[in-house]
Order: C-alpha cells, then structure tokens, then sequence
C-alpha cells in the first residue's frame, strides 16, 4: 500500500546544483516565500512562474508545501494557475495537503482549486490530508467546503483507509464522526480495520472497533483473512489479541429485545442485591437475634440496629445508582425523516461551534455522533457517552459519572459501615458465648456446628468489608483531588492533564477542602470543561 502513496520530491535546493538554481531561482524563492526575490525576477526579468522546473513542479506547488501565503497570493496574481498540475496529477492543494496548510489552501480555494481534483493515483486533497495526518486540514475543507470525505481512490480505497493505514486516530475520529463508510471494501476486499491490523497499531483498531460492527471484525478480504487473522499474521498479537476479544464479547452479546437479552444486560446487580439482603436477614436472625446466644445487651443491640438500618439505606442508594442516569450525553440521533443534508448540516454546525480548532479531536465521539465536554467518555458497555465519566461497575450495572456519582459514593460508604459494623458486633456475640470451649480448635468446631448462621455471615461479611473499604479509599482520594478513575488511569495519555513541560498536572485541584465541598455540596465536582484559552496558552 505504501508504495503507491504520494510522493513529493524534495526541495528544490535539495536536488538541484548550484548553477541550476541560479537558473531556477524563482522556485528557489517560492520554496523559501522570498516575496521580494519573485517581485524582481517576474516585474524586472520577466520570468514566469506558469513554467515548471526541471522536475515538472511548479513554484506555485512549492510556495503551497512550505505555507508562504505572501508567496502563494504573490504568485496567483502574476501568472500562476491554481488548478496546474504537475506529471504526476498533483496540483498546490495536493501539497498544501502534505503539512496541512490550511491558511494555503483556503487561499488556493479561494481562487478556484479544485477541492475533488484528483492525481494519476486518483487522490483528492482529503486522501492526501488522511496520508499525513493533518486532521485540521482534513476537517476545513470537508466543513467549508464540502470535500467528499469518502471518495475512493484508483485501488478503491477511501481517506478512512488511508488514515487506518498511517494509524492516525485523530482524522479516523473525524472520517467516521462525519460518516465513512467504515465497511467499504477496496479492491483486495480490505476494509479499514483490515489496513489497521496490517500496521498493527492498537488504537486505531480501538477506535474502529469501538465505533463499527460484528460486520467488520468478520469481514474477510479477497484471499479470506479477516482482520484478527492478518494481524497474526503479521505478528502483531496485541492487535490479533484484541480483535478476537471483541469478536468473542459480540458473540455472547444476546439480543437486547429478547428475554435473555434483557436477563443479561441486568448485569451482576441482582448478585449484589441477593448478597446485601441476605447479609441483612443473616446477621438480623443468626446475630442479633439468634436464641442460642446471650441475651443482646443495650449498647450491642443499638450498634446492631444501626447496622440493619445502614444496610438498609445501603438498599435504597443501591437502587438509585441503578436506575439514576449517570450522566449521559444526549446523542444526536438519526431517523428516517432527517434527510442526508440536513444530517450534515446537524454535524456541521457541531463542529463549527465546538472544541476541533483548538485541536481536541478526540472529543469526537463517532458513535454518538456528538463532541464531547472534556472528562468525559464514551463507555462500551452502555455504548453512551457519560459526563465526567469515572467507571463503569458492573455490580450496579451502570456508569458511574457526573450524575450519580454522588449517590455511588454514599453508597459504598454506607455498605462500608454497615458491614464493619455488622462483622465486630457478630465477632463479639461469638466471643461472649458462655457455651463456646477456650481452646481454638474445638471453638472454631463449635462455632461451625451451632452458630453456622453467624459464621456464614462473617465469612461474606469480611469479603464484602474489604472490597467495599478499597472502593471507598481509592473514591474518597480521587474525591480531594477531584480527578476521575478514567482520568487516574489515562493520566499520562490525556493532553488536558498535562503541563507545559509533559509532566502530569491536574488543573481541576483547588485543594482538599474545595474539592471535598464541591462535591458533597453540589453532589459532582465542579469544572466540567477547561477554558481553551488557557489550554491554548500552555501550549496543549
């Protein structure tokens, strides 16, 4: 594939000698956007600039490579012609496209270049942006211009091909935000995520997958590889690891409409639920109450009592960490009776107004077809995207985020108490026991034998006790710093939470006693979004 990339030569000063850029001269001064150098040679010597050099490009081309925009406009008004092309079918807007110029390339278009002029290889300019990366550029020309963004080259291939290829995340987000085709075929039969695993790079893989089908991880090509198996091939086992996982989750997923279905996306929250009030009813009937031990005394009884009532508030925030929207992110739906233009006209005006100029593109979430704030993410499991996403728990069957995090909180923090509780009052029933032998062995056997209740429940009581308390730290820690999961875990791959100099720098901090007000205050931490004006300022 690569070999049929565009190809520029180098600049002029690279492959020309010395007495031929005397002679050539005026491309030397495009290349370099010597404004001055052009004016006398085109008003005073009369050379031109509608001739090529002695490899057949322009200086108009070379003026549009390096982003002289004097040079470029200099140029046009003195002879130059927008749309000449050079042996190879490449015009100034194909190699504008190379470094992303996009201050040249409005000039070019400006002028009447051809947005859909295609090269000998069949590449428009957004081929060529996809090639190299220059998502910026990529998105101007489709948003202001409408530049067919799905076009396929001479070998079938599309600008999402390309960028799948190169492994540029950024232009994938963008192509397939904007709706590529992310199941076209070219013609060896290869999709985008085929092209993805032959590079072997993860993310890009990560970002098709997440956004496509069953369709496109079992697609196979013309000799009957699909993408897992040419990422094995090509000895990239993370990537051939990675797809055959997410082939295998597609396979277990039922039907969402079908009874199972609906069993299956209840998650593991009726295990919990189950497990919570059995540990009520146990520790109520073979604890506080059980006959076979001493009478419960007032200060034990009070402390038990205040356990089934923790564990029964505990039931109530269960439910509402549930059924509570997490935050998610209201998708810009698609239905029949939105006609094509107008859907474009939707994601247009989305972009325009939003964050892509100062560079976040991974805010673009082509699933839900929306930009997101920044913290947050699009979650697989829910297929949404949630505000100021923490994680996904799959013991409430939800997200935890902006809107129930709060409540989440709460939650493991009365089930922490409950269960601490609960386990030292049952510790000291057992260990008053007037009928219990001093020694250890014969205790435990006695313990086993006429209090089985009681031991059942400090055996699921300690599992619980431990898991919920390591919950609860790592919350309330992030809680004083104001920071996500998702943002501990990704803290050195999200550019927001990095400094000028790259190390870590977390700018939603405001110290331990305005983090810790904010939220239990207004039930979320405040600073959903940074100001891009400081972002840009840092340099991010």
């Amino acid at each position: 594939m690569a070999s049929s990339e565009i190809e520029l030569a180098p600049e002029t000063q690279n492959n020309l000698g010395h007495e031929e850029q005397l002679k050539n001269n005026v491309y030397a001064a495009a290349t370099y956007g010597d404004v001055e150098t052009l004016k006398r040679l085109l008003l005073e010597e009369g050379c031109s600039v509608a001739k090529p050099d002695g490899n057949g490009y322009y200086a108009l081309q070379w003026a549009a490579l390096n982003n002289h925009t004097a040079a470029v406009h200099f140029i046009l008004e003195h002879g130059g012609d927008v749309n000449v092309a050079d042996n190879g079918g490449q015009t100034a807007l194909h190699w504008a496209a190379v470094r992303g110029c996009v201050e040249v390339a409005e000039i070019l278009l400006q002028n009447g270049a051809r947005v859909e002029a295609a090269d000998c290889n069949g590449y428009r300019t957004t081929h060529v942006a996809a090639q190299y990366g220059q998502t910026t550029l990529l998105y101007h020309i489709i948003t202001k211009w409408n530049a067919d963004f799905d076009v396929p080259d001479n070998d079938g291939r599309s600008p999402l091909h390309w960028a799948s290829y190169k492994g540029f995340t950024d232009c994938i987000r963008l192509l397939l935000f904007m709706d590529a085709s992310q199941g076209r075929q070219d013609n060896e039969g290869c999709t985008p995520l085929h092209w993805a695993a032959i590079r072997g790079n993860l993310e890009a893989c990560t970002v098709l997958v997440l956004s496509g089908t069953k369709q496109d991880l079992v697609a196979k090509d013309k000799k009957g590889c699909t993408p897992a198996q040419i990422a094995v091939d090509r000895g990239h086992q993370h990537v051939a690891s990675f797809l055959l996982n997410a082939q295998k989750k597609l396979n277990r997923q039922w039907d969402e409409n079908s009874y199972i279905g609906k069993i299956a996306k209840l998650g593991l929250a009726p295990v919990l639920f189950f497990v919570m009030v059995a540990l009520i009813i146990t520790f109520f009937n073979s604890v506080l109450t059980s006959s076979t031990l001493l009478k419960v005394t007032a200060v034990v009884g009070l402390w038990g009592w205040f356990a089934v009532f923790l564990g029964s508030v505990g039931l109530i925030m269960f439910y509402r960490c549930i059924s509570k929207d997490p935050g998610y992110i209201e998708m810009n739906s698609r239905d029949s009776h939105t006609s094509k233009h107008e859907d474009e006209s939707l994601l247009n005006s989305e972009l325009n107004n939003s964050a892509p100029w100062a560079g976040f593109w991974s805010q673009l979430c082509p699933t839900c077809k929306i930009i997101r704030p920044v913290r947050s993410k699009h979650c697989s499991s829910c297929n949404r995207c949630v505000e100021q996403f923490d994680h996904h728990c799959p013991w409430i069957s939800n997200c935890v985020g902006k809107k129930n995090k709060w409540d989440f909180f709460v939650f493991i923090c009365l089930q922490t108490s409950a269960t601490f509780i609960g386990c030292v009052v049952a510790i000291q029933r057992l260990w008053t026991d007037p009928m219990a032998p001093s020694s250890s062995s014969p205790w435990m056997h006695y313990l086993l034998v006429y209090h089985p209740g009681a031991v059942a429940f400090l055996c699921v009581g300690t599992f619980v006790l431990i898991g919920a308390t390591t919950l609860t730290v790592v919350q309330a820690t992030l809680i004083a710093r104001n920071m996500t999961t998702n943002e501990m875990a990704n803290r050195n791959r999200y550019t927001y939470l990095k400094a000028p100099d790259g190390r870590f720098q977390n700018p939603y901090n405001h110290g331990f006693q305005k983090n810790c007000t904010n939220f239990f205050v207004n039930g979320y931490n405040e600073d959903n979004e940074i100001p891009w004006k400081s972002l840009l300022e840092s340099g991010v």
